[in-house]
């Protein structure tokens, strides 16, 4: 099981009006214009090709630039979490441009493809600064023909093999010292060819030493599992396979 080989670096421009200051891929971009970063400009288009839940709702976008090439992309909107997410939910205290969440992730994905490793390439980033705060938004790519495990399983077993390569794929992360702040079993995606794919690195960071964070990255994996047995009707999950992914990440 193979991973792709990655392709076409980043080359970046930057955008700026006002309080708003974007970053974005000229190859995957052509014209961009900062409402690219928001989901209503591409229903007017009629390209959104689906959506996802979590704390907003992820848009899915299928576009074509100036020369009909078809561009897949995933757009997200930053929210947060837990109780200050009820009073503030998508602003955050503004330290300095390169510290927002969007142009961190950005950026570390853009190291990722760097190092041939499965993630999402970067396509863009805004952020709106609102006096001591901003909001953010982040555009990538799509992994096209995948699922995430939570949907997989909910469907159906996968065989050791499977497993393994999801353990390898992880551990290749972390031998880079990619830090994923949110391991679980939704940011882990398989396509149609059984290549596998980590996504949203959010609060995520490359690290110059392991210490004991892979072990704390791996313990969360393994409780997103458990958690999906008692809340997904017929989940294809049991202890025994997390045997064989661990098999994968210590190989």
């Amino acid at each position: 099981m193979n991973q792709p080989a990655i392709v076409k670096p980043c080359q970046e421009k930057s955008f700026q009006r006002g309080n708003i200051y974007c970053r974005y891929d000229n190859i995957e971009i052509d014209s961009f214009a900062p409402e690219m970063l928001d989901g209503e400009y591409w229903q007017a288009k009629n390209a959104i090709a689906g959506s996802a839940q979590g704390r907003g709702t992820t848009w899915f976008i299928a576009t074509e630039n100036s020369k009909k090439i078809m561009r897949n992309w995933v757009l997200r909107h930053y929210y947060r979490g837990g109780l200050i997410g009820k009073v503030i939910n998508d602003q955050y205290f503004y330290t300095g441009r390169e510290k927002t969440r969007a142009a961190r992730e950005f950026s570390l994905l853009k190291t990722m493809r760097s190092l041939g490793l499965p993630a999402p390439k970067p396509v863009a980033f805004r952020v709106e600064k609102i006096g001591l705060f901003y909001r953010a938004d982040l555009l990538s790519s799509r992994i096209e023909n995948a699922s995430d495990l939570v949907g997989i399983l909910s469907d159906k077993q996968i065989d050791d093999t499977l497993w393994f390569a999801i353990g390898k794929v992880i551990k290749a992360f972390h031998q880079q010292g990619i830090y994923h702040h949110d391991l679980n079993a939704h940011n882990i995606l398989v396509d149609d060819k059984n290549q596998v794919f980590l996504i949203d690195f959010d609060r995520g960071e490359q690290r110059t030493t392991l210490e004991k964070w892979p072990e704390e990255n791996m313990a969360r994996l393994l409780r997103s599992f458990r958690k999906e047995c008692h809340r997904v009707v017929n989940f294809q999950w049991q202890e025994e396979n997390w045997q064989a992914l661990m098999k994968g990440y210590q190989s």
